[in-house]
C-alpha cells in the first residue's frame, strides 16, 4: 500500500520514527531507528511495509529498498513473524545475510535472537536461490569470528562511547564489527565510525 513515506522526522523512540506530513504524524517501526536518529528535524525518506493483522495496522520502515525487500522475504518464512524479520534486517547486512543463506551457514543465522537451528534450516530451505540480490564479494562469516580478539572489540566499543555514541547505537552495529576482516582496535574504531555515520 505504501512504498515509502517522505516527510519531516519530528520524533524518535527506541523502536520507531514519527514522520509529519501535512500535520499528520506517521508512527513507523524501524528496523534500525539509529539510522535516522541524527536526522530529527530533517526531511527523510523511509521505505515502508504496511502490515495488517486483526488487532493492528502497523507500518514498518527501512533505510533502503533492499532492506525492505529482505524483510518481506524473511517474513514469508514459516515460523518467523514481523518482530523476528525486523530483528534480522536491523542487526544484519543484506549481502552478508544472502551469502549465509546461499552457503547454508547455520552458525551465522542462529546468531540472530530467537533463531534456532530449526528456524535457520527453514530459512535456508525457503530462501536459498530466491533472494533477488547479488553478493559481489565473499565476506567473512560467523565461523571465523571466534578467532578474533575479543579485547580489541571491547576496546573499540569503549572508544566509541568516549566519542559520545550511546550504548544502544554501538550495540546496533556490533554484529558488523564482529564480522570485520581486520580485528585490531584501530581498525574496529574506524569501521564503527563509518557505520555510525551512515
Amino acid at each position: 500500500m505504501f512504498d515509502y513515506i517522505k516527510g519531516t522526522l519530528v520524533e524518535m523512540t527506541d523502536i520507531s520514527a514519527v514522520i509529519d506530513i501535512n500535520g499528520i504524524g506517521y508512527d513507523i517501526i524501524c528496523a534500525n531507528p539509529f539510522d535516522f536518529e541524527r536526522h530529527v528535524g530533517d526531511v527523510v525518506k523511509i521505505y515502508t511495509h504496511f502490515h495488517v493483522r486483526e488487532d493492528a495496522h502497523i507500518l514498518y520502515g527501512f533505510k533502503t529498498r533492499e532492506e525492505k525487500t529482505l524483510f518481506r522475504k524473511v517474513l514469508n518464512v514459516s515460523g518467523i513473524g514481523p518482530k523476528g524479520a525486523l530483528s534480522i534486517v536491523g542487526q544484519g547486512e543484506v549481502d552478508i545475510f544472502v551469502q549465509a543463506i546461499e552457503e547454508e551457514n547455520e552458525k551465522y543465522l542462529t546468531s540472530f535472537p530467537g533463531v534456532g537451528k530449526k528456524t535457520a534450516r527453514q530459512m535456508i530451505l525457503d530462501l536459498k536461490g530466491k533472494l533477488p540480490f547479488i553478493v559481489t564479494e565473499k565476506i567473512q562469516l560467523a565461523e571465523e569470528v571466534e578467532s578474533n580478539d575479543p579485547s580489541a572489540l571491547a576496546e573499540a566499543k569503549e572508544a566509541l562511547k568516549s566519542l559520545g555514541y550511546k550504548d544502544r547505537e554501538i550495540k546496533a552495529i556490533e554484529p558488523q564489527l564482529k564480522q570485520a576482516k581486520e580485528q585490531t582496535t584501530d581498525a574496529l574504531i574506524r569501521k564503527g565510525l563509518m557505520l555510525l555515520m551512515q
